[in-house]
Formats: structure tokens, C-alpha cells, sequence
């Protein structure tokens, strides 16, 4: 009897250890990345492969998630979206040359670790939308040509759903969106579904980086930056015109292809002495294309160097590193019929060196949003602070249900060229802070 009693006590014990191992367990094994390749030592976990979206359409986006470095299971949840017209690849873009962990080092094709990195403040989920951009793929072709904001929005809603059932443990986890350039569109559109639908996601806010909010005030404030950057002159090679009125023509015929329009006073990553702008950024820089003859005429340097601080030939050394198929293999990733290099409160910051998509269109349109929702400015503009600089401007309506900020000396692409700063705002954002006075 004694006997039959100690099998039984031994029997729950083991049955209490299946319980836990199964409840820590709970992740998607056939997910986990075990280690991309030429990866350094980490302390957290990665997953990515493949949500379905639609059966019968045969749709799947694509994932990276990386946990947060410390305490993943009490940080915030945070859904990137990148933008670019009409979709930008989060992993490429936004993990591998903004904010993820690590990025490709040009040189010996392995990864090394970024010191500022947003997974240093919470989980981070990067999606690759719409179906196409990354290693999404729609196996009916129809799909590339009807796609718009509306269906976006609801296969990312419908991506959540099914990626929280993946990984539960992050239902409860209080939730983000952020995203850049055209995800001006993506990320409100589909926080505003995450509401209308009466899901259970415990959406705390959202934040958008650079923002295409509203086509003709924000392309119609390129000009604002010819006429008020000093650096922007300084880094032209020829004579600026008097006012920059006519910006598509005038950029075109002013610029050279060795100055970047998303970072006027960056330098530029030289390729066998040509100027590389970046698969990412193609879409939005034929409005900035610089004319033959003027090309010709040009006698740029052969070689520019980079400083500590950002890796301009990032964007390549990235497209090169998610082209091999080792790496696509250790992310679970499909390729289908095209390269990765094809598709690449609610505070909106901004690199204040973009002249794409300025911040002077931005700051117009969030100050009419405020008047529209009838907010009033709680925190007047003013500088804030990275430490003992300057780190940009900011200003907040109705206690932080809405604000504005930009980081300085950031460009298109803030993270990637001002990561401190970057991260500096990010942190803020998530615990809904002002941003720091000196």
C-alpha cells in the first residue's frame, strides 16, 4: 500500500513538471532560431518563419521577433512596421539597419551587435507587409495588383490574431505599434481596426518615425528645407537656386547622386565609386533623380569613410547578408520567385535631416490634428535632451495623448543614425514619459 502511494505521489510530481516545462515550452520550437550565421553570443531568444492570413489564398506574412534582453515576459510588446511605398521590409530596414539586435558587418559578412538596440526595452516583432515585401508571398499573383491600405490593415490584424496564438504568453503584455515613412498609413489604420474590432489586445499606444501622413503637405515641404538648412547648402555641389520652389526639379538639377535626400549632410556608401541610395529607398528617390548631364559632369571622391556611429553602406551589406542561403535557411525563410532586395498615445518623431519627407510638413499636419480632436498644447516646444545635448524638439498636446518630436541630426531612417537619441524617445514612448530637460 505504502508502496502504491509513493508511485502516486511520484506520479503528480511528474505530472506538475510535464505541466511547467509545457507552460515555459508554450513557444513555436519550429520557429526558434537556433543562431543566424556569423552571429556573436546573445542572451535572448529569436523566432521567425511564416502566419498564414488567408487559406484559401494561400497568403503568409513573415516574422523575426527577438525577446527582450532582460525580463521579456513583463516588457511591452512591440509591433514594427516599416513603410517605403507601398511596403518596406521590416527585417531588412527596421531589424537589420535601424533597431534590431545585430547588423551585418560589410567587411567579414558576419553580424555584430548594436549598443543601442530596441530590445533592450521590450519584445520586439517585426512584420513583413504587405504580402510580397521581404519573404511575404501570396501564392495567387492577383494579390500584387489589388492590394491596398484596407486589405493590409486587416491581414495584419489577422497576423496578430494568429501570432498570439503562436506565442500567448504575450496576450496580457501591454501592446505598441511603430513604424516609419508609409506606415504613416499602416500603423493607424490598423490600430484603429484593433479597436473597432473589440479583440482583446491590450494596445497602449502607437508611434510613427518620419511619416507620409498627407501626400501633398509633407512632398510639398521639401522646399522648406532647401530654404532653411544651412548644412543643406554647404553639402551641394553647385549653386542652390534662390528659393527651391519647384523642389522635383530643382533637387534634381542641384543634388549630385553622392548626397543622400533622406540624410542631406550624411555621407554616402561608394560601390566600385558609384554612390549606392539603397534598394529600401528607391520608390520615393525618383523624385530626386539628378540629371545626366549633370552626372557626367560630376568628380566625386572614390571612397568616403564612415563614422563610428553609423554604417552607410548598411542597406547593401544587409541586402547582401538576407540574399544568402544559408541565412534564409536559419530564418525559415521561403524565397518565392524574388530576391529580399525587391521588396524591401500616438507621439510621431522625426529625423530632422530627411528632406523626403520633412518634419515641417509633419509638425503642420499633427498641429491640425490637434485642433481637429481639440487638443490643447500641454507642453509648449521646446528642446530636449540626450544626455548633455541637445537631442532635438518636442511638443505635447493633452498631457500625452498626442505629441510631437523630432531627433536631431537624424535622417530618414532615425534609428540607424542617431541609435541613442533613438532609443532615448523609444523609452520615453513606452513608459509614457515627457522626454528629458538637461
Amino acid at each position: 500500500m505504502q508502496s502504491q502511494q509513493q508511485w502516486m505521489v511520484m506520479g503528480i510530481i511528474c505530472a506538475s513538471l510535464v505541466q511547467i516545462l509545457m507552460a515555459v515550452e508554450s513557444f513555436p520550437i519550429a520557429d526558434r532560431i537556433t543562431s543566424l550565421p556569423g552571429q556573436p553570443q546573445f542572451n535572448f531568444q529569436q523566432f521567425s518563419g511564416y502566419v498564414t492570413v488567408d487559406e484559401k489564398q494561400q497568403r503568409s506574412l513573415f516574422y523575426y521577433f527577438v525577446e527582450a534582453q532582460t525580463q521579456p515576459a513583463s516588457k511591452p510588446l512591440v509591433l514594427r512596421l516599416n513603410g517605403t511605398w507601398p511596403g518596406c521590409s521590416s527585417i531588412g530596414a527596421g531589424a537589420f539597419v535601424e533597431h534590431g539586435p545585430f547588423r551585418p558587418n560589410g567587411d567579414s559578412g558576419n553580424l555584430v551587435k548594436k549598443e543601442y538596440s530596441w530590445n533592450r526595452e521590450a519584445n520586439i516583432l517585426y512584420l513583413e507587409s504587405p504580402a510580397e515585401v521581404g519573404f511575404s508571398y501570396s501564392a495567387n499573383a492577383s494579390f500584387y495588383t489589388n492590394v491596398n491600405d484596407t486589405i493590409t490593415a486587416q491581414d495584419n490584424l489577422i497576423f496578430l490574431q494568429n501570432w498570439l496564438a503562436k506565442f500567448p504568453e504575450y496576450q496580457d503584455n501591454d501592446f505598441f505599434i511603430t513604424g516609419e515613412s508609409y506606415a504613416g498609413h499602416y500603423v493607424p489604420q490598423l490600430a484603429q481596426l484593433i479597436i473597432q474590432s473589440g479583440l482583446k489586445f491590450n494596445l497602449k499606444g502607437i508611434t510613427i518615425g518620419n511619416p507620409l501622413l498627407e501626400l501633398g503637405t509633407d512632398f510639398n515641404s521639401g522646399d522648406l528645407v532647401c530654404n532653411s538648412s544651412e548644412m543643406f547648402r554647404e553639402a551641394i555641389r553647385g549653386i542652390i537656386s534662390p528659393d527651391c520652389a519647384f523642389v522635383n526639379i530643382q533637387v534634381s538639377k542641384e543634388l549630385t547622386d553622392f548626397i543622400d535626400p533622406y540624410n542631406v549632410i550624411g555621407d554616402v556608401c561608394i560601390l566600385n565609386g558609384q554612390p549606392q541610395m539603397g534598394f529600401l529607398y528607391q520608390p520615393f528617390r525618383s523624385r530626386f533623380q539628378t540629371l545626366s548631364s549633370l552626372h557626367s559632369e560630376s568628380n566625386p571622391p572614390t571612397q568616403q569613410q564612415s563614422n563610428e556611429k553609423e554604417d552607410v553602406c548598411a542597406i547593401e551589406n544587409t541586402i547582401k547578408y538576407l540574399n544568402r542561403k544559408d541565412v534564409q535557411k536559419a530564418l525559415h525563410a521561403q524565397v518565392v520567385g524574388f530576391d529580399h532586395k525587391h521588396n524591401s498615445g500616438r507621439p510621431e518623431f522625426y529625423g530632422d535631416q530627411d528632406s523626403v519627407i520633412p518634419f515641417f510638413g509633419t509638425r503642420t499636419l499633427i498641429n491640425g490634428l490637434a485642433k481637429e480632436l481639440g487638443l490643447n498644447t500641454t507642453k509648449s516646444y521646446r528642446a530636449w535632451f540626450e544626455g548633455k545635448q541637445v537631442g532635438g524638439w518636442t511638443q505635447v498636446y493633452s498631457k500625452t495623448q498626442l505629441s510631437f518630436a523630432s531627433i536631431r541630426g537624424a535622417s530618414h531612417t532615425a534609428p540607424a543614425t542617431q541609435p541613442e537619441r533613438s532609443l532615448v524617445l523609444f523609452k520615453a514612448f513606452l513608459a509614457g514619459l515627457p522626454l528629458p530637460i538637461a
